[in-house]
């Protein structure tokens, strides 16, 4: 933190405002995510109540993920749920990661700036709702370290630590060195043995007994984890016990075999500090596959960390949209999670590796090593695609044997290259690399392995959908009109905003056309649906109203006209239609409308209100339709909105109501008249249409401006 004087006091009060938190509040478990400067991403800082390891998949979210904290600090509300049912069914990804039952909320911190979310974890047995003075204790609570880190943060950082998160115990001031010397004489005199576990899994205590009945002496023990000095142990169903114990602070119970036949009962005990073990001979052997005991329902046995990680970033892989989605996400989650420093992303194209992404490297590294053939020696990366083979290098020493030259042009110490094969059929590589020498267990090449089948086919949707995208943005761009024309005295600004779903296009148009030197004709139109068949029909509609306004028809006669075309075509779609003739010289607009919204009238102090248009039927539908005819005045300084639906329409919102507010913040907004590029950003921040959008957006705004002389635009 740039070597202010109170940074370590800001720390040390950020963990115990923290601790307090929850304690007071009764969570097992506690976590502080901050947003990591510059980038989307929420970073895990603090930690209470499970060790580091165990929260290693979860260190990094992505804000745009569907997850509780990054909901939290988007939405800026807090996120409640209840039980693992209710997980489920709003946050699938996080169930799948995380089966075991418990409560959660996540609330946003938010101070000077957005800081990140608390988040807070409850064992299952708590009430599945939330009380008012629990909500308050944790806004209040969450306004409290706001301005902790506000403080902390006063030269733009906040008091963070290098090197991952803190873990900050719940009971501060707590003893956990070990038992006095009565505990110690109770416990030997219990029949069986009895241990004790801390958050990382390591003894930090056994009885004689049960050092008896493990086979191993309390030296032997002492600061391991049970799965790693007891080779019987070493099950993914047995550490995944301990698991479910730390996650849902419920007690856990099952059998095992010590070599050759000796069948021990474990009961595992959690709180906050650790975990009590009794182990007691078992009766009689159990069934083949145990299931816990104390628990109202099982887990799944997998290896806790790399297994979790493996599923938490598969269901992560499958909700990705485009290819710089996957490569953020390779980036934001699966580096870290194998402690990578680098990534190289290359795909095999017309013979040669066609880099789609990197991070970690100099681009002047990247330059020498895109577009090589794919027979090159310069990398592994061609053969490991040729091959369908990964190979790993632990040092430089291993990678000179082959390639020579690598090490001198990556300057890393390890590497990882990984095919991505789709079908059986090589597509590209993925490599991860390391700054300093990294030797791959057996089971990290594994887990790797994996992974990059997975990250093939969330590249190869990645790469249709962007395929799709580009299509679609570059038939509407065709659609609307690249430039619109100049009218001396008529400031003009227009935006087209797509859908944030479906295939980024939509049936929403607008026109400007010139018709004299100070007459034109402006138009807004929007054709139901948001496809390829909407914005084919749109073209249609833009065409036929600028030949009826070209011939010089009135205003209800070209949505007449425009009408008739529509029911000849049989399009089986509806269009929604502004139309407007204005003329500078005589100060008026005459308007006629098919079913579309009122314009909005700015006047030149700010007043704004909606104009009065008798509306006609939608296009498309009666072949004899009228549309009325309105005529307002338009003098200097007036100035237009015209739009469509998607601006204003919210579920559960009256249209009239939402109009009035658009209305109003047209109204509020301070950028200067003559400015309507920043009149019409001002209203869209405003309106909040910087995130999904379920519609598409038109916006076009004309101001009589008796200044305004045409410039090539």
């Amino acid at each position: 933190m740039g070597g202010s004087t109170d940074e370590p006091a800001t720390r040390d009060e950020l963990d115990t405002a923290f601790a307090e938190t929850v304690r007071h509040i009764g969570a097992s478990i506690g976590a502080l995510y901050l947003l990591e400067p510059g980038e989307e991403v929420l970073c895990l800082e603090l930690l209470s109540g499970a060790s580091a390891e165990l929260a290693a998949p979860w260190a990094r979210v992505a804000l745009a993920a569907p997850a509780p904290v990054a909901d939290a600090v988007r939405l800026h509300r807090l996120v409640w749920i209840g039980s693992q049912e209710e997980m489920t069914h709003s946050y699938p990804r996080t169930a799948m990661a995380l089966p075991y039952p418990l409560a959660l909320a996540a609330a946003p911190v938010d101070g000077v700036r957005r800081w990140g979310a608390l988040l807070l974890m409850w064992p299952a047995n708590r009430p599945a709702f939330m009380t008012g003075r629990e909500r308050r204790y944790i806004q209040s609570s969450c306004r409290r370290l706001a301005r902790l880190l506000d403080e902390g943060g006063a030269h733009g950082r906040a008091p963070a630590r290098d090197g991952g998160p803190h873990v900050v115990p719940a009971v501060v001031g707590r003893d956990s060195a070990g038992p006095t010397m009565a505990a110690a004489d109770f416990i030997e005199r219990l029949p069986g043995g009895s241990c004790s576990l801390d958050l990382e899994g390591r003894f930090t205590y056994l009885s004689s007994g049960a050092c008896e009945l493990l086979g191993r002496s309390a030296d032997q023990l002492l600061g391991t984890r049970p799965w790693q000095s007891l080779r019987w142990l070493d099950d993914p169903t047995y550490e995944d016990r301990y698991r479910a114990a730390v996650l849902s602070r419920e007690p856990v119970s099952f059998t095992a075999c010590r070599p050759p036949d000796t069948w021990l009962e474990l009961h595992l005990y959690p709180d906050a500090s650790g975990i009590s073990v009794r182990i007691v001979p078992s009766g009689a052997q159990p069934p083949p596959a145990p299931a816990p005991r104390g628990s109202t329902r099982s887990v799944n046995p997998t290896r806790a960390g790399r297994l979790y990680q493996l599923m938490h970033l598969a269901a992560a892989l499958t909700e990705v949209v485009g290819v710089q989605d996957v490569i953020d996400l390779i980036a934001d989650q699966i580096m870290p999670a194998f402690g990578a420093q680098g990534l190289v992303l290359s795909a095999a194209d017309a013979g040669r590796l066609r880099i789609t992404g990197y991070r970690g490297y100099t681009p002047e590294a990247i330059r020498q090593l895109d577009a090589l053939p794919l027979d090159t020696r310069l990398t592994p990366a061609g053969r490991a695609i040729a091959s369908g083979i990964p190979a790993f290098f632990a040092s430089q020493q291993e990678m000179r044997r082959i390639y020579p030259d690598a090490p001198m042009i990556s300057g890393k110490n390890a590497w990882a290259f990984l095919p991505l094969v789709i079908s059986g059929r090589p597509v590209g590589c993925w490599v991860l690399s390391y700054d300093d020498p990294h030797e791959f267990t057996a089971e990290e090449r594994a887990v790797m392995t994996s992974l990059a089948g997975l990250v093939a086919h969330a590249l190869d949707r990645a790469r249709l959908y962007d395929t799709k995208q580009e299509l679609a943005h570059g038939l509407q761009q065709a659609l609307l009109p690249r430039t619109l024309p100049t009218v001396r005295g008529l400031g003009v600004a227009a935006r087209y905003l797509p859908t944030t779903r479906g295939m980024d296009i939509g049936g929403d148009f607008y026109d400007l056309i010139r018709l004299g030197e100070t007459s034109a004709a402006a138009v807004i139109g929007d054709v139901q649906g948001h496809n390829v068949a909407a914005a084919a029909l749109m073209g249609q509609v833009r065409t036929a109203v600028h030949a009826h306004a070209a011939a010089g028809s009135a205003p209800d006669q070209v949505l007449a006209g425009t009408n008739r075309l529509l029911i000849d075509l049989a399009p089986d779609l509806f269009t929604s239609c502004l139309y407007a003739h204005l003329d500078l010289a005589a100060g008026r607009v005459t308007l006629a409308a098919a079913g579309h919204p009122p314009p909005l009238l700015r006047l030149p102090d700010r007043t704004t209100r909606p104009v009065v248009v008798r509306p006609g039927p939608l296009l498309g539908i009666d072949p004899d339709a009228v549309y009325p005819v309105t005529e307002i005045p338009f003098t200097p300084g007036l100035t237009l909105l015209f739009y469509t639906d998607g601006l204003i329409e919210t579920p559960g919102t009256d249209l009239d109501d939402a109009i009035a507010r658009l209305a109003r913040h047209l109204a509020e907004a301070e950028a200067e008249d003559q400015d309507l590029d920043g009149l019409i950003d001002e209203l869209l921040r405003r309106e909040g249409t910087t995130g999904q959008r379920a519609d598409d957006i038109a916006l076009l705004a004309l101001r009589h401006d008796p200044g305004h002389h045409p410039v090539d635009r």
